[in-house]
């Protein structure tokens, strides 16, 4: 099922409960992609995270979703404005 921010078809509660982590960009599709990761948590928790780090620390990670795909900065900062994302 995709649940992609364009083309989201799951219920919102479990987009945003899907696990997801907080890794850095050069890293991600590496050979050592789970030693890149630096956080772990729900999509909404890790989308939260993200966007309380400085700037600049941003352009370098990417959000990856569970069973999903992963997330540049641009996107994860406009998941922020979307109406259904969780408190």
């Amino acid at each position: 099922m995709n649940t992609t921010i364009r083309g989201e078809s799951a219920d919102s509660a479990s987009y945003w409960s899907d696990h997801a982590t907080i890794l850095r960009r050069e890293a991600a599709d590496g050979l050592f992609h789970g030693l890149a990761t630096l956080h772990s948590g729900s999509f909404a928790e890790m989308v939260r995270m993200f966007a309380r780090m400085p700037e600049a620390d941003r352009e370098t990670l990417v959000i990856e979703k569970s069973g999903d795909r992963q997330y540049n900065p641009a996107e994860i900062m406009a998941l922020m404005d979307r109406s259904d994302m969780p408190g």
